[in-house]
């Protein structure tokens, strides 16, 4: 899945991750133009996976 694929849907893939991680807020998902590694990190830290394995689960989405 590559990056305008994600940016595209992400409001969808939000509310599936934050069903599936329920530790995940609104502030860990936030989109915002460059700050991308940012919120990939937070989204790593908190479900304990790689940012290969994330991005996996999303094309599963």
């Amino acid at each position: 899945m590559n990056e305008q694929t994600i940016k595209g849907n992400w409001n969808e893939m939000k509310g599936k991750l934050k069903q599936k991680y329920g530790e995940l807020t609104d502030d860990d998902l936030t989109y915002a133009e460059g700050k991308e590694d940012e919120m990939w990190g937070k989204i790593q830290q908190k479900v304990g996976k790689t940012k290969d394995e994330i991005r996996k689960e999303f094309a599963d989405l």
